[in-house]
């Protein structure tokens, strides 16, 4: 399931693809291996000794049985559901039944089954002889089952459970939910769509909801006439019924869990099919009058599907694959077997007038459903809390993939955003391991956050960089033809690339999966520089009210270059314990740690070793210089470092910069100092980023070469968009202003990037009615990426009146409920009016709570970082007392943790950037 949110304000960071302003807040997430049984967890006698003692799983159900309330009991085990389910989209209801072909493992009297918000009509249970047995339901509310008492016991053996059942399409965009777009005619439509992970298939039938209850699906759908039909198989039969309606049955799908049965039903229009070269046939399904928005997704798709068939060495486990673009999405997308559903911003794009990162966003989100047909689908966690490594392991492969689609784009250093944002997680004293004990559905939802997707994929990458591509692609093969079909626990993989590779990969990846946190690895040339001498520490940012980073450590792979001269070579040492040595043979002119960036640990140079290193700052790839910025940056937060000396590090490398990730990178750091600024100092300051910004706007101009790449392109609206807004450059402005009214006017042929910079620098600025033209462009916009950046833009007006208008609107249908949690964050985070964006939030909660999904309730909180005097902080941490967000407890407190750290940053920093910039 990809995010509705990946990369998170580093910068120009991206909702869904679309850049934003340059708020620089210190970012955290949104969203432990069991044994076959799903009890207890196995630990190995080598797993790594930490500070604390040997890092090991934890067992959630050691001490007590809380997991057996929400854990379904064994005596019943299913193999196969078939399902008919007849919506009735103006009612906004359905009914259905289902016949469960079980196992009955051992007499029993009561099935124990997953249901939620449906009312089971009639339960039968059939043996292989035709005894019939009926069955009595109720219902336990608190973990979500039903119990069907049985007549007479069944006897151990093969039966058939039928019921019969029906429900309410809900809007809460989960189980079978209902969704609505208008038009070409104006007119308004309704479909109905499924979101089943993590827990929500229970809403839509009733079945045995665990991931590790596998079975076969054979899915029927009644429907009206003119609608489409979609579910997980290829369709078989098409047949109308006596009363007008149509059936439409699908053939059986593969062995699966349940999390992964879809259907959709609606007017929705369906592309011609293309084919793979592997044979199979791809469609994307969409609104009406939108099929020109589908070709880049197809081609996508295709190039996608035949990568990861050669990848892993095993054909596409399903008969078709479908696309779906679905007006109202909680989630980015979600990785149904062969109907994948989407977000349409995220499917449907138009590559004319998207910029760079809104075509690499849909090219990352289609690759990494596709990739979970594999990692998920085919091979599927035992238990919720394996759910990382599906998403972990999607994430990773959506960048190799995408790397091999566009190379141009260097997916690989623009990565370095999603890790920092994974960092900025993981430095907080309120982190928790990637792998962590999961019992009920409310646990499970928590672990959709950025350590599971980022974190978890960027110590997949610093696994892969250390055992080379080769080794890791082959371990992973042997992880999936080993247990196609079946269920794995974490230690499954590891145990398959150290079987493949030789390397103690286990004992590695034990200290990063279940512990949190991260080292800061110290650098030091010593013995006339024929030694690098390798340190490591726990890394915090600084929390005024918390306590000091512990003593633990990790087994790191670090990979070093060593210079001498113009030439470099790649050393590579497994650093464990509080020290290592790498001897040299010869005399190093400089050493830089973490080649590629592809490590998860922070690097602090002795001063020797970072001033040698600057002065050869040119010998570093792109995202080793992006390197140098974030590690900078963190060392701010965590007080290691002032403001002024960032600053003057980025003087010295913006000089002769033209990477876009580094100016992303850089531009963050300056829209956090822009916070901490006080008025008095404010035009020394706007002078200060327009000194060091412009000359790399005049270098590469305003208007775009022909032969330009697209990443060179982003860059230039990255630093129109950063002198437009912190930097407050006057022609910037009026340029911007002058681009936006052309393209208001419907001029063709303005460069993307330049047009979503001018959107973000107008707002930054806007008037009333400006304010009315944006809102204006929302309704009519031509394509999803537009209608979505001039939504979030409406977040940075600097009025108040015009933030009231746009709070409002957030409890209406102006603003779909899959966006009103980010345009709340986003409206939070505006500089001027953040404290009148908190107090509606406190005003509005219960009618906030009612009206969002509920995930993404913990995105909007997301934006309380930014309110960073110690009052507004207080108000912040009083609320929360009293309104917990029970399912994202852990975040919640990441997010208030953040906006401590923030507080403390303003405190310590704000007369110190002040000095600097005036003296």
């Amino acid at each position: 399931m990809g995010l509705d949110e990946r990369v998170v304000d580093v910068g120009d960071h991206v909702d869904d693809g679309v850049p934003h302003a340059h708020d620089g807040v210190l970012r955290v997430g949104h969203l432990v291996s069991r044994s076959k049984d799903g009890r207890g967890y196995p630990v190995r006698s080598d797993a790594l000794t930490s500070a604390g003692g040997p890092v090991t799983a934890p067992n959630p159900t050691a001490a007590t049985g809380e997991a057996d309330r929400y854990r379904l009991p064994r005596t019943v085990v299913p193999s196969h559901y078939d399902l008919v389910l007849e919506p009735d989209l103006g009612a906004a209801t359905f009914t259905g039944t289902v016949a469960i072909d079980v196992e009955v493992v051992e007499p029993v009297d009561e099935i124990v089954l997953n249901a939620l918000d449906l009312e089971i009509d009639r339960a039968t249970l059939v043996g292989p002889n035709g005894t019939r047995l009926a069955g009595s339901v109720t219902y336990d509310a608190d973990t979500e089952r039903a119990l069907i008492d049985i007549e007479d016991a069944a006897a151990p053996g093969r039966w058939r459970l039928e019921l019969s059942f029906r429900g309410e399409l809900n809007d809460k965009l989960v189980g079978f939910y209902r969704s609505t777009y208008v038009d070409e005619d104006g007119a308004t439509q309704t479909l109905a769509v499924s979101q089943m992970e993590s827990t929500h298939a229970r809403r839509a039938f009733p079945c045995f909801d665990e991931p590790d209850f596998k079975a076969t699906f054979a899915v029927t759908l009644v429907v009206a006439d003119g609608l489409t039909a979609l579910s997980n198989a290829a369709e078989i039969a098409d047949e109308p019924t006596d009363d007008g309606r149509r059936r439409v049955r699908f053939a059986t799908t593969m062995k699966m869990s349940t999390y992964l049965v879809a259907f959709v039903v609606g007017p929705l229009e369906v592309t011609e099919a293309v084919t793979t070269r592997g044979g199979v046939p791809i469609r994307v399904a969409h609104p009406r009058g939108k099929g020109h928005l589908a070709p880049y997704a197809l081609d996508a798709a295709v190039f996608c599907l035949d990568f990861f068939a050669d990848w892993f060495d095993i054909p596409y486990p399903g008969d078709k694959l479908d696309l779906v673009a679905v007006p109202d999405f909680a989630f980015g997308a979600m990785e149904n077997l062969g109907c994948v559903t989407f977000r349409e911003v995220l499917l449907l794009i138009d590559p004319e007038s998207a910029t760079q990162p809104e075509l690499e966003r849909l090219v990352d989100v289609v690759a990494h459903e596709l990739a979970h047909m594999w990692f998920g689908d085919l091979v599927t966690m035992g238990w919720w809390e394996g759910i990382w490594l599906n998403e972990a392991f999607a994430t990773f492969m959506e960048m190799l993939a995408t790397d091999a689609y566009r190379p141009e784009w260097q997916r690989w250093v623009s990565f370095g955003l999603s890790r920092t944002a994974a960092f900025d997680v993981d430095a907080l004293a309120a982190t928790r391991p990637i792998e962590f004990p999961v019992i009920s559905p409310e646990d499970a939802e928590g672990m959709f956050d950025l350590l599971t997707y980022e974190k978890g994929a960027a110590v997949l990458r610093m696994l892969e960089q250390y055992l080379g591509p080769d080794t890791f692609r082959d371990g992973i093969r042997r992880y999936i033809s080993t247990h196609q079909y079946g269920n794995t626990v974490t230690t499954d993989l590891w145990d398959a690339i150290e079987e493949s590779s030789g390397e103690p990969v286990r004992r590695i990846m034990d200290s990063w999966i279940y512990q949190g946190g991260f080292p800061a690895v110290g650098v030091d040339l010593e013995q006339d520089r024929h030694v690098v001498r390798l340190t490591q520490r726990r890394f915090q940012a600084l929390d005024p009210k918390g306590s000091e980073p512990d003593a633990t450590e990790w087994s790191v792979p670090v990979t070093l270059r060593v210079g001498r001269g113009d030439e470099s070579t790649v050393e590579r040492v497994l650093l464990e314990g509080d020290t290592t040595t790498v001897d040299l043979d010869r005399p190093a002119d400089w050493v830089h740690v973490n080649v590629d960036g592809a490590g998860f640990y922070r690097v602090r140079y002795s001063p020797a070793a970072r001033e040698a290193l600057l002065a050869h700052r040119g010998q570093l790839a792109a995202i080793e210089r992006y390197g140098l910025v974030d590690d900078a940056w963190a060392a701010v937060l965590a007080d290691e470092l002032d403001a002024p000396s960032f600053l003057a590090l980025v003087r010295e490398l913006a000089a002769d910069e033209d990477d876009l990730s580094v100016w992303q990178r850089i531009a963050g750091g300056l829209g956090a100092l822009d916070r901490l600024v006080p008025a008095p100092a404010r035009e020394a300051w706007t002078a200060t980023v327009r000194a060091l910004a412009r000359p790399a706007l005049d270098r590469i101009g305003w208007e775009p070469a022909a032969a330009e790449d697209e990443r060179h392109r982003q860059l230039r609206g990255t630093l129109v968009s950063l002198l437009g807004t912190v930097g407050a450059d006057d022609e910037v402005v009026a340029r911007s202003r002058a681009l936006h009214d052309r393209h208001l006017a419907g001029e063709k042929g303005l460069d993307p990037a330049l047009v979503a910079a001018a959107i973000e620098v107008v707002a930054g600025s806007g008037t009333a009615e400006d304010f009315d033209a944006f809102a204006g462009r929302v309704r009519a916009a031509s394509t999803p990426q537009e209608e979505v950046r001039y939504t979030y833009a409406l977040a940075d007006f600097p009025g108040a009146e015009e933030l009231d208008r746009l709070l409002a609107m957030t409890l209406t249908d102006e603003i779909r409920t899959q966006n009103g949690a980010f345009v709340l964050r986003r409206a939070l985070l505006n500089r001027e009016n953040g404290p009148q964006a908190w107090a509606f939030v406190q005003s509005h909660w219960s009618e906030i709570s009612e009206r969002l999904p509920s995930m993404s309730m913990v995105r909007m909180v997301e934006g309380v970082r930014a309110l960073s005097t110690p009052e507004l902080a207080a108000q912040v941490e009083a609320f929360f007392a009293e309104h917990p967000l029970p399912q994202a407890t852990k975040t919640l407190a990441q997010h208030l943790e953040a906006m401590r750290v923030n507080v403390g940053v303003r405190e310590r920093e704000a007369d110190r950037i002040a000095a600097a910039v005036t003296d």
